[in-house]
């Protein structure tokens, strides 16, 4: 089975290089230290990542509102996606993927607004990155209506769309927002994603959540993260990921373990989420690219 390997966790590496854990969090980068950045994007292409993901996770209209950055969006949005696609072009090969991130905050889908209206923003988002991306990948999309208001924007470009949701640490049948993970399938078959991904999860609940996603589409994927868990209070925009715990038993070879079972039930795409870095994604495509 051809295996494509996806980049790495992009915000964690950048705090970790940086030693910033600001309310902006990989935003900051872009404004600080862009040549950073660069550098995660060319090491991840180093390792083996066949796809560069831009650091548009954060580059959100409702993020930089609340620090007064919103007549910058568009400015933020072209510098991270030519940032990867710089590294790209020196990397000589690979594909780059226009990653936008949740509305509202990460595995808070109670936060983002409803779809129609998700929907606008992320179509505004996608038209900016369409001169650049050969995919627009969304992610950590939490529950079935904030899933549905990404396909609904994202699509307007016709390049694919890879949707990437998380599932509950605890029990990866279920999305985040307690619906159980089959509530999304008819939504896939409705827009027709080219990829379905589980990511920023547990690695244990992304191993529950992929067979059942298997099949649905085109391409199937996963990227976990190597958080303990997610702390309560990481539920608004400005916290800071600082209060993230790390597992410390999550080292490139027991990840590369979890990535081959979601291989082995159906997973044509991986790679690594927070916490997952160059070494990890190197151990990937040592296994996986042939």
């Amino acid at each position: 089975m051809s295996v494509t390997i996806l980049d790495g966790g992009m915000g964690q590496e950048l705090i970790a290089r940086s030693g910033q854990a600001t309310g902006l969090w990989s935003v900051q980068a872009l404004l600080d230290h862009p040549e950073i950045v660069r550098a995660v994007h060319d090491d991840f292409f180093a390792a083996g990542a066949e796809i560069a993901t831009t650091n548009g996770y954060a580059v959100l209209p409702d993020r930089l509102e609340a620090r007064g950055l919103e007549s910058r969006l568009q400015e933020l949005s072209d510098l991270s996606c030519q940032l990867a696609c710089d590294a790209r072009d020196a990397h000589g090969s690979g594909l780059v993927a226009g990653g936008m991130g949740p509305l509202g905050f990460s595995y808070q889908p109670d936060k983002a607004p409803p779809a129609d209206q998700a929907a606008d923003i992320y179509a505004r988002l996608a038209m900016m990155q369409l001169p650049f991306v050969d995919l627009h990948l969304l992610e950590t999309m939490a529950s079935v209506d904030q899933a549905r208001g990404g396909l609904m924007g994202a699509g307007v470009t016709g390049k694919p769309v890879w949707l990437a949701v998380s599932v509950d640490d605890r029990d990866g049948t279920k999305l985040r927002s307690g619906e159980q993970l089959t509530e999304l399938l008819p939504l896939a078959h409705e827009f027709q994603p080219e990829a379905l991904l589980i990511n920023c999860s547990r690695p244990e609940a992304i191993s529950q959540a992929v067979p059942i996603i298997a099949g649905a589409v085109p391409l199937t994927g996963a990227y976990a993260n190597g958080f303990t868990s997610i702390a309560d209070a990481f539920d608004h925009i400005g916290a800071t990921v600082d209060i993230l715990e790390a597992r410390t038993d999550l080292g490139p070879e027991p990840y590369a373990d979890f990535a081959a079972e979601w291989v082995a039930a159906g997973a044509k795409i991986v790679g690594g989420c927070c916490e997952v870095g160059p070494s990890h994604i190197k151990e990937l495509a040592r296994r996986f690219q042939k």
